[in-house]
């Protein structure tokens, strides 16, 4: 009996235990776990999302020196559906008043109306009119004046508001100024009059520390585009406010990785739509850090450098892995002036200005001349023809064309030379036979082989491949091959074209002895926790000592460079340095423009055994590569090792360069002046040679760039001129406010 008492008291226990655990489970799921929907089920209340943009990460130098990163910025936004649902209650209320006020004072009553404006759009090709909100009529009413109590209202493009809003129906934030101060910032949150979709918040504002320096490479952000988002993604927020991304440079080709992770944030609001509070908040996360393999130090003495001359590039490399150490393009651009837009002037002056600022010339393919005659004679290294000597007889002849070799005009030959020799004298006579002997077969496998006719592939966008024309190009233009076409390919002419970046990969893989690596542009990408996401390690593509090259042959051509500065006669002596052992070779080349007959190239490296770094210097409209390039790389080579035995240079903000079309005679940096159309002084000093009509207009060199579009910030029209305020309607509507119905509700 006792038992099943017992029994009995047990079972009603846990009966009433059983309820009670279901009755909190259940209390649990409905206020914790459904709490935030329930809450919206509350009448007149509702909550809503918004995203939050990641923080971009930074771009530094292979020593950790920040070139871009991100600043605190404070920005006026306006949800423009808010402003129009608040103006229209308001509305409302305020015709009540004014039908009382006429029934009470025997007038005629007169309702106020939504402002409205006609909008043009063309369908099927025909333009059609339909009538839409004017809602910067309805900003200028409700928003404005209370701005400007805070001294915050500035001058605004309508017709940008107003696309904004036809786009995006008003619910994305459109940003009103985006320039505030921390002053203004804290005069706004101090005296927040609680307009209605005004909200001012802060954000990360891109700052590329050292203005124009490397701006060719890193390149620059748009603002955020709400256009291109998938509508699938933006279904995710009530509000999805985009990020910024790279539109140009490395910031376009690792946008991937710099972006940030997402926040988000969670508002309430109550039944008459007013903000009443944060719900929840997960801040956003940053994006990761790019590691570029560019010195910093070195790239501002190559930009210094460059300013030599109104239009060129340079590209520095370390030949032991393909590393670019600085990458130059002259003229250039300031990349702040696109941050968080470029205006509609500063966009005007760039890309009207006739010797392209924002042109990268450094990945741009152009004639090289004769520094293409170090692949041609690598070629020859292919089936022996480097062991043989050819003439130089002043030129040879083609059909009825005699191609001349530069010594010509001086009244000289060159004589019967070997191939050390010919890259000394930067003999054409020499390599138009020497070319021709080993074949068009060899001179493809060899430019394949060192990435010429390809582009590198660096992650930059643009990038040129630049040409070796072949049989096979020339019959898809219809015409037939001839000893003339390799002739002038070897001494890298006609439709030649090659980039500096490709020449001064060319450069490094004979100095190191053959091995061709992959040119290098990103070292690592980390994130802020130090995880390494990505790290580039060295690629070696080729060793032309595995495809049929021998050391010794490699050494006879890297001391023919050795030779084209050093040795008396050499085209280089200018570039004969007192602390290092520099090598080189000169190219100079025909445009087919008269008003800038020639281009002038050096390509080179340093020290002579063991080298460290390797350098091609590109001007446009040099007299002569001896004379207009050479002591530009030699400059750059004995300041970047000087930085190597402790020379320190202060890093600096870089004014853009200014570009101009002078001819570039000679360069000097003794006296740091630039000596224009002085005499040449040096009978060994190559010179373009006539080769008629087998030289084309270089389209390369003349053709009108084409740019990303960044964002463009439009200049103030007269529709959101912000001092007219003689409008009826306007005047009416700040008299009602005298109203109650105008307070804050």
């Amino acid at each position: 009996m006792a038992t099943r008492i017992r029994f009995r008291l047990y079972l009603l226990a846990l009966l009433v235990m059983g309820g009670f655990g279901l009755l909190t489970a259940r209390l649990y799921q409905v206020q914790i776990i459904e709490g935030p929907i329930h809450k919206q089920r509350i009448p007149g209340r509702k909550f809503e999302s918004v995203r939050i943009p990641g923080v971009r990460g930074e771009i530094k130098d292979r020593n950790g020196i920040t070139l871009a990163e991100n600043l605190s910025n404070y920005e006026v936004r306006l949800n423009l559906k808010e402003i129009l649902d608040d103006y229209r209650s308001h509305l409302a209320e305020m015709n009540k008043l004014l039908k009382e006020e006429s029934k009470q004072a025997g007038t005629k009553y007169e309702p106020e109306y939504v402002p409205m404006r006609n909008f043009q759009f063309f369908k099927g090709g025909q333009p059609e009119i339909k009538q839409e909100v004017d809602i910067v009529e309805i900003v200028k009413r409700a928003v404005l004046p209370g701005l400007g109590k805070m001294k915050l209202v500035e001058d605004f493009n309508a017709d940008q508001m107003r696309v904004h809003f036809r786009s995006t129906g008003g619910v994305v934030p459109y940003t009103y100024r985006r320039d505030l101060t921390f002053e203004e910032f804290a005069k706004f949150a101090e005296n927040n009059l609680n307009l209605p979709g005004v909200t001012v918040t802060a954000s990360a504002r891109r700052n590329y520390v050292y203005d124009s320096l490397a701006c060719h490479i890193l390149g620059y952000v748009n603002m955020p585009d709400i256009l291109q988002v998938t509508e699938e993604k933006r279904h995710e927020f009530n509000h999805y406010v985009p990020d910024e991304y790279g539109a140009q440079g490395v910031e376009k080709s690792m946008d991937h990785l710099l972006q940030g992770t997402p926040g988000k944030r969670v508002l309430e609001k109550d039944e008459k739509g007013k903000f009443a509070g944060i719900v929840s908040e997960t801040p956003p996360g940053p994006g990761a850090d790019v590691y570029l393999t560019i010195d910093a130090r070195i790239q501002l003495l190559t930009e210094q450098a460059l300013r030599k001359v109104g239009r060129g590039a340079a590209v520095v490399m370390d030949p032991r892995n393909g590393d670019i150490l600085a990458m130059g393009s002259v003229p250039s651009y300031n990349i702040n002036a696109f941050v968080p837009s470029v205006s509609e002037d500063d966009w005007h002056r760039y890309t009207e200005d006739i010797s392209s600022p924002m042109f990268n010339r450094a990945i741009n393919a152009y004639s090289p001349g004769s520094t293409c005659k170090i692949p041609i004679a690598l070629s020859g290294c292919l089936d022996g023809t480097d062991k043989n000597a050819f003439p130089c007889g002043q030129g040879a002849q083609y059909g009825n064309k005699f191609m001349k070799c530069w010594c010509a005009s001086k009244g000289y030959s060159h004589g019967t030379i070997r191939v050390s020799d010919a890259i000394k004298f930067s003999c054409n006579g020499f390599f138009y036979r020497y070319g021709n002997a080993t074949g068009m077969r060899n001179i493809e496998t060899m430019t394949e082989l060192l990435g010429l006719n390809r582009a590198t592939g660096i992650p930059l966008p643009g990038e040129s491949g630049g040409r070796i024309p072949t049989p096979a190009y020339m019959r898809q233009k219809g015409i037939n091959w001839s000893d003339a076409f390799t002739a002038l390919v070897s001494i890298g002419q006609g439709e030649t074209e090659c980039t500096p970046l490709q020449m001064a990969s060319v450069t490094s893989s004979v100095c190191n002895g053959g091995k061709v690596f992959q040119p290098r542009l990103v070292k690592k990408v980390l994130r802020k926790n130090g995880e390494v996401v990505n790290e580039d390690m060295p690629i070696l593509r080729h060793d032309l000592t595995k495809e049929g090259l021998k050391p010794e042959q490699i050494e006879t051509v890297k001391r023919g460079m050795w030779r084209v500065v050093n040795d008396p006669g050499g085209t280089a002596g200018r570039a004969a340095s007192q602390i290092t052992v520099l090598s080189g070779k000169t190219g100079t080349t025909q445009t087919g423009n008269p008003k800038q007959p020639t281009n002038a190239w050096f390509i080179s490296f340093a020290p002579y055994d063991n080298p460290e770094i390797a350098v091609c210097v590109f001007v446009e409209n040099g007299d002569s590569g001896g004379r207009a390039a050479s002591p530009i790389a030699k400059h750059i080579i004995e300041e970047a090792i000087s930085l190597q035995r402790g020379l320190e240079v202060p890093l600096e903000k870089l004014a853009e360069a200014k570009g101009n079309f002078d001819r570039v005679m000679e360069v000097s940096f003794a006296e740091g002046e630039l000596t224009k159309y002085a005499a040449a002084t040096d009978a060994s000093e190559e010179t373009a040679v006539d080769v008629g009509e087998f030289v084309p207009t270089q389209t390369a060199v003349n053709a009108k760039p084409k740019y990303v579009a960044p964002t463009i910030r439009k200049k103030a029209d007269a529709d959101g001129s912000v001092s007219d305020q003689n409008n009826r309607s306007r005047d009416r509507w700040k008299n009602l406010k005298l109203f109650n119905v105008f307070r804050k509700r």
